[in-house]
């Protein structure tokens, strides 16, 4: 997507926890311990994936998307496909992205990466960002409406 930034990546966390378990320093049920509200999101939003669980590693991966945002209200934290976001990103100046990879095998979840989406991220975006012509707290001259009006009255 054009406005991912600030991407986080935690596949160095889940290769020391896959460590840990291999190494029998933390148990199978600490790690596959997913919720009955993550397996749903993931059945009904999610992205199956081509990569096997690598737990049970019979069943493939599916990503949940997890938005979260002061702009989004009523929807922060709520599970959205993957069509989903690009428009969202468009309409939502700033949100934040969670990436959870689901078994829905045997449980495993873990964060895979999270990102921020939205409008903010576009290059001489029109509202809020550097590029907005605000200098000490007024309009420069000739930008905005203010400026729009000083160039009718001019004619």
């Amino acid at each position: 997507m054009r406005t991912q930034r600030q991407v986080v990546d935690y596949s160095l966390r889940k290769r020391a926890v896959l460590r840990e378990l291999l190494a029998g320093r933390v148990g199978t049920y600490d790690v596959c311990d997913a919720s009955p509200y993550l397996k749903n999101a993931a059945r009904f939003h999610g992205e199956p994936t081509d990569e096997r669980c690598p737990i049970c590693r019979s069943e493939n991966l599916t990503h949940v998307h997890y938005i979260y945002g002061d702009e989004l209200r009523q929807s922060a934290g709520q599970a959205r496909t993957l069509a989903e976001l690009p428009v969202l990103a468009m309409t939502v100046r700033e949100f934040q992205v969670f990436v959870v990879e689901v078994c829905l095998g045997c449980d495993w979840n873990h964060l895979v990466e999270q990102y921020l989406l939205g409008r903010d991220g576009l290059a001489g975006s029109p509202e809020g960002g550097p590029d907005q012509g605000v200098m000490g707290g007024t309009s420069a001259p000739g930008s905005g409406a203010n400026g729009r009006r000083r160039r009718e009255a001019q004619r």
